[in-house]
């Protein structure tokens, strides 16, 4: 959805049938555990993406919705349920309050009464027993231009359980320090190309400043397809420069120093990237 508006501003559950007392099934029995997990597995390989749009006008104004995932998401129960009741959520609450800007709205004010929100959930990595996804949120409800953001979530398949990728260190300070200087570094290589100038980061302006793990979103990624062996810092719009210079998304490979900020139960997800 990039129309108008816009320009305005369970994987499969591992639960193994288990058998209790006599280890030889019937044939019947047999027989139905095998159209089972056929049908799950018709089911997995039949999960399309999904596209969802609810757009409306009314005296002028426009109200548009979008919300959508790949056909990964679809493949895991739980995130489709997760997701819908999200998007369910997100659509009641533009819809009543789309109705209430109309109330006392200036004539004439078409974006005083128009409002937009698409977001659009990617997949940064399948792995055997992880999937990585981000989801880029654009929401506008009114005025000169709306406002985006990243936002990422980690499946753990085997656990059957969501996070942020942030959740998958000891701390957002722990995986601060394992980047170190890199960080700032490339965040202000990016920084000086956009700006055409160099980066004082004694100047005094909150854009010169080197901003925190804890005002990111953090992605996992992969390189090889069996572990996380790549970081991605998403830095969003007024938090490392100005509206106008956009979102700032940094790539690192792991590195041992990174690897020792993973939590524990978490260290066999990652590797150094070679």
């Amino acid at each position: 959805m990039r129309n108008c508006l816009f320009l305005i501003s369970l994987a499969l559950s591992s639960a193994a049938c288990s058998q209790s007392g006599d280890e030889s099934a019937s044939p019947e029995a047999e027989a139905t555990a095998t159209a089972t997990a056929s049908a799950k597995v018709t089911g997995a390989a039949e999960a399309k993406a999904v596209t969802f749009d609810d757009d409306s006008s009314k005296n002028g104004g426009n109200r548009e919705f979008a919300y959508s995932w790949p056909k990964a998401v679809s493949q895991v129960p739980q995130l489709v349920e997760r997701f819908t009741a999200e998007r369910d959520r997100e659509l009641a609450a533009q819809k009543a309050e789309w109705e209430k800007s109309f109330e006392g709205a200036p004539e004439d004010c078409i974006s005083c009464i128009s409002r937009g929100f698409e977001k659009e959930w990617k997949v940064v990595a399948d792995l055997p027993q992880w999937l990585s996804l981000s989801a880029d949120l654009y929401v506008y409800t009114g005025g000169a231009h709306g406002n985006s953001g990243k936002t990422s979530l980690v499946w753990d398949k085997r656990g059957q359980r969501a996070m942020k990728g942030v959740e998958l260190f000891n701390s957002p300070v722990a995986l601060e320090t394992a980047l170190g200087a890199r960080l700032c570094e490339a965040l202000n290589e990016q920084r000086e190309k956009r700006r055409g100038m160099s980066i004082d980061p004694a100047s005094g302006d909150m854009f010169d400043d080197c901003p925190g793990i804890d005002e990111a979103t953090v992605l996992v990624g992969s390189s090889n397809g069996e572990t996380f062996n790549r970081i991605g810092i998403y830095f969003g719009p007024y938090v490392a420069g100005s509206y106008a210079e956009g979102a700032y998304e940094l790539n690192f490979s792991v590195t041992p120093s990174i690897l020792d900020a993973v939590k524990p139960e978490f260290a066999n997800a990652f590797s150094v990237k070679r």
